[in-house]
This record gives structure tokens, C-alpha cells and sequence, in this order.
């Protein structure tokens, strides 16, 4: 993919990123008081850094993000828009007492909303919410989407490994729904899970979380997903699955042959997940990963994501470039289809502030 980035940015579309990270610093009196990674303390040279795991040390300076930083790299990638959600790194905020979890998350939601004002039409966001307590994080996200630029909310994947899971999620569905609001699904732990799987002593490790694990959990997400009716309650959610919704479009066909052995009386996976309503973004992977996603959803249903990285904006411009999908279709997924996605949760918000 050795492709000229800017010249790509001046022959496509305006990208809109729905999976844009983001680490704030409004968390960092909390990270000082912590005894566990993460956590911030003086190091032996008597310097503040962030210690984050396997993320490894960070001077302050470093740690968290800056706008301007971030406008400045927007423009370089020829970004309009990012969707900002919490690092995954940060979510330990989530998943702390509702003491600290609620005043945390809602100090991050109000920053997120000043950003998004701060800059109008550059920035939108997803809220965090104290999942230790789903009625406080139902409300949360009540609160949130009456806040300037907030469309949703960021959920751990773990919640919808089953149908079974899903039923926990119900209240926040049900919030998301009266809103018209997106739910950003990304692969993560529900408070109390295990996490990561496979313990840094292990070959591979990075490899085998940060790939291997999370492609399948996001494959369990999209058979919930699309495969169950949880969804079909909530008919006015929108949904977004990060990194293609796991390897479904590897893995559908598979599923096809199994279900034509097995319970030839159901309608094959391959048409269930086209008809779903859920999106995927394309963070992450290249153009053959992009043409099987674009011939298993349709194009109206991928929208772009970078994790908030120059990288990861480079390196999605390119696959989409290279991918034999025609220009319609990498403009639906450059723009059209989250600038839709936005448009929608606009309205709903304009029609509630009328109302």
C-alpha cells in the first residue's frame, strides 16, 4: 500500500472518523490517586508519567491528547470530522465504584461537549458511562446526549458475546432508542471480566489479544447482533461494530455451508447479516479485507475509523484506495454514510429541544 497519502487526500472525499480515541487529562488527579496500573506517579528521576500496562510509561506531556494537536493532524489526513471515544486504556474509569465512576465519566462527557463547541462541525463524541451501576449509566447517557455534539455512547463488546449478555444492556438500548443515538461497540471488558485473555507471558501476546481474541469476540458481537432478535426492540438504534465486525465476512461462508447441513429450514447467516442494521468500520484493515466487508454488508453499511492515529488515518485512506469497490462506494464510506448517521441524531436532538 505505498500509496502518496496526500495525494489520495486531494483525489477522495473529506473522511469522517466515527473511531477516533481519546485520552483525557480531566482523569488525571484520579490517575495520581490510584495504587494499580493505570496510575500516574514520579519515576526515579522525580518526573510525573502515566504507567498503563502493556501501553508501557508516558511523561505528562505526552499522556494525554491536545486539540489543537489533534485539528492539526485532521487537517494534515483531510479528517472533517472526528467521532471521539474514550482509549481503551482509559475505560478503567468505567468500571470503577459509582462514586467515582459517575462524577468521572460525566466530568469527561462535559469536556467532550466543550470540545465539540469549542470547534463547531470538527469533533463529535460518544460518552462514557459508570457501567458498574446500568440504571446510573442509562441516566448518564441521558444526560449526555443533551449535551452539544454527543451522538451516543462507547459500549465494551463483552456485554453482547451472547444474547444472553445483551439482556444487561437493555436499559441503555432503551435510552439509545428514545434518542435515535449511535452505540459505539468496541472490544473491551464489562466490569468484573477478565481482561486482557492472554497474560503478557505468552508467546505472542500482543498478537493474541489485540488480534486473534479480539477478531473473535467481535465475531460473537455480530452474531448477537444480527443473528438474535435483541436488536428488534430498539428499531431506532443505530449501531457501529469496530474492525469489521470481527471475521464475519471471512467467516460467513462457513456458516452458510453449516447452516444448509444443519438447519436448512433458517435463512442463511450471509442474507441475516446483510439485512441487519448494524455498521462496521474499517479501521484497521486493508483493501481485501475492505472488498469482503463491502460484498458481505454493502457499502451503506462501512464508515471509517483510525483510532484516533495519524497511522491509522494513513493507512485506512490507502486501503480504501486500493479496494476494488468503485468510487460510489468509497464515498458512502469516506462520508456519506456517518454524515447520514450524524445528520439523524441532529434531528432527533433538535426535534426533543423543540418538543
Amino acid at each position: 500500500m505505498g500509496l502518496d497519502c496526500r495525494r489520495l487526500m486531494k483525489e477522495t472525499a473529506m473522511m469522517i472518523d466515527m473511531h477516533a480515541h481519546w485520552r483525557p487529562a480531566e482523569v488525571a488527579d484520579a490517575l495520581r490517586a490510584r495504587t494499580r496500573e493505570p496510575r500516574i506517579l514520579r519515576n526515579p528521576d522525580g518526573v510525573e508519567v502515566l504507567k498503563a500496562g502493556r501501553m508501557g510509561e508516558a511523561p505528562l506531556a505526552e499522556a494525554f491528547d491536545d486539540v489543537d494537536f489533534h485539528l492539526a493532524r485532521m487537517d494534515r489526513q483531510g479528517v472533517e470530522v472526528s467521532v471521539l471515544s474514550l482509549l481503551g486504556s482509559f475505560c478503567w474509569v468505567e468500571a470503577q465504584p459509582l462514586e467515582v465512576s459517575g462524577p468521572l465519566c460525566r466530568t469527561i462527557n462535559d469536556r467532550l461537549s466543550a470540545i465539540c463547541q469549542e470547534h463547531p462541525g470538527r469533533f463529535a463524541a460518544f460518552a462514557a458511562l459508570p457501567l458498574v451501576d446500568m440504571p446510573a449509566a442509562a441516566a448518564e447517557l441521558e444526560r449526555a446526549l443533551g449535551l452539544p455534539g454527543m451522538i451516543g455512547a462507547q459500549i465494551p463488546g463483552n456485554y453482547l458475546l451472547t444474547r444472553n449478555d445483551a439482556d444487561a444492556m437493555r436499559p441503555l438500548l432503551e435510552a439509545a432508542n428514545r434518542h435515535r443515538a449511535v452505540l459505539f461497540i468496541h472490544h473491551g471488558p464489562r466490569p468484573g471480566d477478565a481482561f486482557p485473555k492472554v497474560s503478557g507471558e505468552t508467546d505472542n501476546a500482543r498478537r493474541r489479544n489485540g488480534t486473534l481474541d479480539m477478531q473473535a469476540s467481535l465475531s460473537s458481537v455480530m452474531v448477537t447482533l444480527c443473528l438474535t432478535d435483541c436488536l428488534a426492540p430498539y428499531p431506532d438504534v443505530t449501531v457501529v461494530v469496530h474492525n469489521l465486525g470481527g471475521n464475519i465476512p471471512y467467516e460467513v461462508e462457513r456458516m452458510d455451508h453449516r447452516c444448509l447441513l444443519d438447519t436448512p429450514q433458517e435463512e442463511l447467516p450471509s442474507s441475516r447479516f446483510r439485512k441487519a442494521k448494524v455498521y462496521v468500520d474499517c479501521n484497521s484493515f486493508g483493501p481485501r479485507s475492505i472488498e469482503a466487508a463491502v460484498s458481505l454488508y454493502g457499502a451503506e453499511r462501512i464508515v471509517c475509523g483510525t483510532d484516533g492515529t495519524e497511522f491509522g488515518c494513513d493507512w485506512t485512506r490507502k486501503a480504501l484506495a486500493e479496494a476494488q469497490i468503485g468510487e460510489e462506494a468509497r464515498e458512502q464510506i469516506l462520508h456519506r454514510n456517518a454524515a447520514a448517521m450524524l445528520a439523524r441524531v441532529s434531528t432527533a436532538q433538535r426535534e426533543r429541544a423543540v418538543a
